[in-house]
């Protein structure tokens, strides 16, 4: 588990940190814009990459985007993520082929020029 994933904050620590109320969180999760994860208690536990995710959608609905609209820019966000990350991987992919391409050429061959050749005249 990365460390940005470890649940620490209580649902008020959580609150405060993205500058909302915790009635807020209660709401974005039941819209399910956030899934907090659960102690055996059920009590909710946040994580630092939940608290950056609660601070996107507090600047997304603070700049006027309903809910609904939050949900879609949050979709695209992540789907343009995972098309950069394949996009990056298919590049190393062609880079690597090229690559190995370059070094299967025969290093014993030597290019010859071509010699002029002489025009007869009639």
């Amino acid at each position: 588990m990365a460390q940005d994933e470890r649940a620490l904050y209580i649902i008020s620590v959580a609150a405060e940190l993205a500058g909302v109320h915790p009635q807020t969180l209660r709401i974005y999760e039941r819209k399910g814009l956030i899934e907090p994860a659960r102690t055996v208690g059920r009590s909710r536990r946040y994580s630092d990459r939940d608290i950056a995710l609660l601070r996107r959608l507090q600047e997304l609905t603070n700049d006027g985007v309903g809910l609904a609209g939050v949900r879609r820019i949050l979709e695209l966000e992540r789907t343009v993520e995972r098309l950069r990350a394949d996009l990056d991987a298919a590049r190393r992919d062609a880079r690597e082929a090229v690559e190995r391409v370059h070094r299967s050429y025969r290093r014993d061959l030597v290019p010859v020029r071509p010699r002029p050749v002489a025009l007869r005249r009639r």
